[in-house]
């Protein structure tokens, strides 16, 4: 029914064994169906998806290992594979049979919607990549994808060696106020040791008395992987010339030309919108928290201690009120429960390989009937990537006339099991746990047929967050919570003044939040509109944090060097996607909370006009079909304003 997810380490050797061999023979079956007469879309197109399915197949997994159980093996075939991989799909993308085959089929008149969606999204990829272009400038492109890749490769890793590798030992004295689960996970043997890790980091930063540590901390923390300053200016190099290439101007514009925003100038018009309408807000918050810490200087390694301190004063709450009542396994399953009832499905465990003890898989049913899978990884440990992720591995689709279902990956970095405590989240925790279910339902609750457009596949990058930012937001309601916020002793409901507290306190110094994320966005779009050397980007988020930072971080602060979302991931040129699919899910939201949380026909509406049709239609059109209006991102701003 489901495909197993083989974690033996082991087994590596093996497994790049057979993707080295399954490229190969995708190779030659794909120049066999180019060579057919009179294609059809059954006879290529389909075929052409499945082979290439197959290959995510053997991969995703291999790349999943690296990240959430890195070690010198899993690094080896991963890296030993890449640039096979690159090299392989960028040789199809340029293949101009398969592009003449697929601009032949889109003649036909009998394609429904999803099959005429698969070829528009195809062709325009084979046109992005070159398609038409000389022979020379192919090469050179596909030179470029290969260098990028380890670029983006050596970035990421060189990020998270310089995170496992940072230990600084502290005191009892220092961390005396931190919540029980983390003072127990900072205790090393005899001595309290903390890292560069989230949970960590967040932690001292947020609860340390100790200011001169914070700072020492602070500094570590921003200054991490100098070695991807030369990345940094060998990728943006690379994007321009690629892009200059394929005849856009800038790598932004490229990067749009797949998604909702049209144009550089409409992003940034866009944020600075936003910026505009929170800066005095943002300025107001940070007035206040100067006043409440009465030091001479507010530090950016001040702000967390005393805003968490603030937030107690102000709201009477603190992380360490909430964690008892949000362990890890029954918080999820509360999650489970919200999902249930609001979409008339049901979660139920399974036993099966895990690459983790602490991993948990859940099958899920409606009507009875499984359809999909879903693996959660959600504690930290020495050798997986920091952050938060959902990760898409099998996608459903129609092969003859068996369905095959999906499964998808969620990975958390939250505070592990120790001792007799097990893992417990902190409200901003849980928030993230309900955010990478929105984008796991999204992939997971799929209907489509077509694998190309089927889940997330095909859907604008600038409206992929829309899901799981509109999700997040129930995290917060009493409705939802009152079904699992228990505390994990005495399994007493988590107190509804509580929860009205949190609730009142979520959007506590939402503006200076909302300044920092215009801040990277307006950084990304910015420096991929020329090129720039190493000292050229970091004027340029100099003078985007003058335009909108209420506070300006110290000289030797290099933030881009961990910008892995940018420099290692699929946010370069569109960071901003997630301020705009905010507005979308803002909108959303409003939808429920003006006409009941569990309104059955909004919820069905939702699933069937968003999470059904995944990437068959542009995410623009799933959202009006859902909402029945045009987005205003003036919602977003009553969202975390009011």
């Amino acid at each position: 029914m489901f495909i197993e997810f083989d974690t033996k380490e082991e087994n590596l050797q093996e497994k790049k064994e057979l993707l080295e061999k399954k490229l190969k023979n995708t190779k030659e079956e794909i120049n066999r169906l180019k060579k057919l007469k009179n294609h059809s879309y059954k006879s290529f197109v389909t075929t052409y998806q499945k082979l290439l399915h197959e290959i995510s197949l053997i991969f995703t997994p291999i790349s999943h290992l690296n990240y959430v159980c890195n070690s010198e093996d899993t690094e080896k075939v991963y890296n030993e594979l890449l640039p096979q991989i690159t090299e392989f799909y960028t040789n199809l993308s340029q293949d101009e049979e398969i592009y003449k085959i697929f601009k032949q089929i889109q003649k036909d008149k009998s394609l429904n919607s999803e099959k005429k969606r698969v070829l528009e999204l195809e062709i325009k990829d084979f046109e992005l990549s070159g398609v038409g272009l000389s022979e020379d400038k192919k090469k050179r492109l596909s030179q470029i994808n290969l260098m990028l890749s380890e670029y983006q490769t050596a970035f990421a890793q060189n990020l998270l060696k310089a995170t496992d590798s940072y230990k600084m030992e502290v005191e009892l004295e220092d961390i005396k106020e931190f919540p029980k689960s983390d003072l127990e996970n900072a205790k090393v043997d005899d001595k309290y040791i903390i890292t560069l890790k989230q949970p960590s980091y967040l932690a001292f930063m947020t609860y340390s008395t100790n200011r001169e540590k914070r700072e020492e901390l602070y500094k570590a923390y921003s200054t991490r992987a100098p070695e991807n300053e030369e990345l940094t200016t060998k990728i943006l190099s690379l994007r321009d010339e690629e892009a200059k290439i394929l005849e856009f101007e800038n790598f932004a514009g490229l990067s749009l030309a797949k998604k909702m925003a049209k144009s550089p100038k409409e992003v940034e018009e866009f944020l600075y919108h936003l910026a505009n309408n929170s800066k005095q807000k943002a300025k107001d918050e940070l007035e206040e928290l100067k006043e409440f810490a009465s030091l001479d200087e507010l530090m950016p390694w001040d702000v967390s201690f005393y805003s968490e301190k603030l937030k107690k004063e102000k709201y009477d709450i603190d992380d360490e009120i909430f964690m008892p009542y949000f362990e890890k396994t029954a918080t999820t399953k509360g999650l489970f429960s919200f999902l249930a009832k609001l979409f008339d499905v049901e979660f139920k465990k399974v036993d099966t390989k895990v690459w983790h003890e602490s991993v948990e898989v859940y099958d899920i049913y409606e009507n009875s009937k499984v359809f999909a899978r879903i693996y959660i990884d959600l504690e930290t440990r020495e050798g997986k990537r920091g952050g938060a992720w959902m990760n898409d591995w099998v996608v459903r689709h129609k092969d003859e006339d068996k369905i095959i279902l999906p499964s998808a990956f969620i990975v958390a970095n939250f505070s592990p099991s120790s001792g007799a405590t097990p893992s417990l989240l902190k409200p901003s925790d849980v928030e993230t746990l309900f955010h990478e279910m929105g984008h796991a339902i999204h992939h997971l609750f799929s209907k489509c047929e077509e694998i190309n457009v089927s889940g997330i596949n095909g859907v604008e990058w600038d409206g992929v967050e829309f899901p799981s930012q509109f999700l997040e937001n129930f995290a917060y309601e009493p409705k939802v919570l009152e079904s699992f916020a228990k505390h994990y002793e005495s399994g007493e409901v988590l107190p509804k003044e509580l929860m009205q507290k949190l609730k009142d306190a979520k959007n506590y110094h939402s503006a200076m939040m909302m300044l920092r994320q215009i801040e990277f966005s307006l950084f990304d779009i910015k420096i991929h509109q020329k090129l720039y050397n190493a000292s050229e980007v970091q004027k340029v988020l100099d003078k985007v944090r003058n335009e909108v930072a209420i506070m300006t971080p110290p000289s030797y602060n290099k933030f881009q060097h961990s910008f892995a979302h940018i420099f290692a991931g699929g946010y370069s040129a569109g960071y901003y996607s997630y301020k705009w699919a905010e507005v979308l899910s803002a909108d959303g939201f409003f939808l429920f909370l003006d006409n009941g949380i569990f309104d059955k026909e909004i919820a069905n509406r939702y699933k069937d006009e968003v999470l059904s049709v995944g990437g068959s239609r542009s995410i623009y059109d799933s959202f009006v079909a859902f909402s029945k209006e045009k987005p205003n991102p003036d919602s977003l701003l009553r969202l975390v304003f009011n």
